[in-house]
Formats: structure tokens, sequence, C-alpha cells
């Protein structure tokens, strides 16, 4: 039986989707398929499959998908080559990525995106948002920055890994995240200042990995308080080195932590569009998703 209390009153749970690295393992997970013409739909074939699972898995009251649109202004000003070791995107998927979000919002779920702030940021801060209203929200990403979110109401679904998909889908609570950094969730971004994060090109101390950082962490608590001991530090060869770069150390905690103010009001759920979904679909020549749609978005079915 639907509950009659209002969507914005009552206690949900979300599905915050990290929305480029989705749809990078959308990409990369299928065949390179193609319309008739030419046109790839590997991608949107993966992209499809990807969310429809999420709704059966997870069930949840709404879903949002967090696309970037630019850099993040700033952060490149703190470090002009913030991560600027990133491959272009490959030009299938960029042909596709359009197509992708047109498709999530046909689908019915709200796609979120402002030119010059990071994604990151965007879900971080409406993570926290729900959080703080009483919901619960599930990140759905492979960014282990978004395990600085992670707290009794956040959590974060992790995809299975591409070298092991039998682990399947995981999902990291406080304890985890302590498991698997071991470091809890507060100590993320600092963490990630110091042992550096080549995935946004953010470099650390040359030589100090997970090990090492742990334990400065277990002993002087803060990244603050490891500058501080710098003389103390073990082993000794790094004790010149932190006290010289604590400036970098502190910059590299600025990239690092992730926004908790949205520059955005509260989002809402989505309805899905099923004519304008049901049309896009017969377009691209994807059958099999075509009828699946039919069947899910008939007037017997409700989208969550």
């Amino acid at each position: 039986m639907a509950n009659s209390t209002p969507f914005a009153q009552r206690m949900a749970k979300w599905l915050l989707v990290d929305g480029y690295n989705m749809a990078f393992r959308a990409f990369y997970g299928m065949p390179e398929l193609t319309r008739a013409d030419g046109f790839p739909t590997g991608a949107l074939h993966g992209w499809i499959k990807t969310l429809w699972r999420l709704v059966d898995q997870e069930k949840p009251d709404a879903m949002l998908v967090f696309f970037d649109l630019g850099g993040s202004q700033d952060r490149l000003l703190l470090h002009p080559t913030y991560k600027a070791q990133r491959k272009e995107t490959p030009a299938p998927l960029e042909q596709q990525m359009p197509i992708i979000k047109t498709l999530t919002r046909h689908m019915g779920f709200v796609g979120i995106e402002l030119d010059g702030v990071e994604s990151d940021d965007l879900l971080a801060a409406q993570a926290r948002m729900l959080a703080n209203a009483g919901h619960d929200v599930l990140i759905v990403s492979a960014d282990k920055d978004f395990a600085q979110c992670v707290d009794d109401r956040i959590k974060i679904l992790l995809p299975p890994p591409t070298a092991n998909p039998k682990l399947g889908w995981r999902v990291l609570d406080p304890v985890a995240v302590v498991e698997k950094f071991g470091v809890p969730p507060a100590q993320i971004a600092e963490y990630l200042a110091l042992v550096g994060d080549t995935s946004d090109n953010i470099p650390g101390i040359n030589g100090v990995g997970p090990k090492t950082a742990v334990k400065w962490f277990q002993e002087f608590k803060t990244l603050e308080g490891i500058i501080a001991h710098a003389a103390e530090l073990k082993p000794e060869r790094f004790r010149e080195l932190v006290a010289q770069e604590a400036d970098k150390l502190r910059m590299n905690l600025k990239l690092t932590t992730l926004r908790t103010e949205s520059p955005l009001p509260h989002v809402g759920p989505g309805e899905a569009k099923t004519v304008e979904l049901f049309a896009l679909l017969e377009s691209l020549e994807m059958k099999s998703s075509l009828n699946e749609a039919r069947t899910r978005y008939s007037p017997q079915q409700e989208l969550f």
C-alpha cells in the first residue's frame, strides 16, 4: 500500500550515483555495440542495465545522478595540475554521454550538474543535507574520496571490482572504512593528503605509503599533529621531508576535502517520462531495453 505521507516529510532511502564513475564502468564493461548507422550504444546498454539493477537490488525511494560539466575552479586555483594527468574521455563514450544524461532523466532519475563545481562536491553536499534531515543515503561509486562522507546515515555502495567481479556489490559503513583504509571516515581526507591520490594528481609525501600513514595517524591523531611532531616520526628519513612539505600537505587537504555546503537546494525525486523514454530507446535500436522499459513502466508498475 502506498505511503500517504508527503515524500519530503518522511524518512526515505536515497541512492546518489557518481555519474561519470559509473558511465566509465558501463562503457568498459560492455562490448562495442552500435546502432545500424554506426552510432555507439555499448555504454548506453550498460548504463540502463546498471540503473535498473540498482533499483531492483536496493529498492530506493529516490535516485539522483551527478555529472561533471567543468573543472573544479577552486581546486584548480590551488593546484593548476589537479586531475591534469587524466586521459581524454574515449570518443565513443563522449558521444554517448549526452544520451546517458537524457536516458537518466527519462527513466525518472534526476540528473544534477553545475558548471565549475565538481560533481563529487555536489554529491557529498546533497548526501549531508539528506542525512541531516534523517534520510538514509547510499553513495554509488568506486571513488575512495567518498569514504570521508560515511557515517551512520551515509554509506557507500561499491560496484564489483573489474579485476574480481565475483566480489559483487559491497556496502562500506564506518567499520568497513576503517577495515579498508586503516583510518575512520573523519580522517580520510587527511589520509589522502598524506599518501596522495594519483587519480586526482595530488602528490603526497614521497615514499609514505598506507601502512606508514596509518601508524602516524594512530600516534599523532591528525595531519596537523603529524606535522607538529615531524621531528619524532619514524622512519627517521621522513622527519625533515614532512617538516619541509607542511604547506603542501595543508594544500593537499584542501584538495582532498569534499564540500559539505551545497550551492544547490535540496533536490526532490524525479518522475519517469515514459513516452520520451520509449521513443528514445526505439531510436537507439535498443530493443531488449525497450521491451523491459514497457514492462517496468506500465501503469501497473511503480518506479520504486
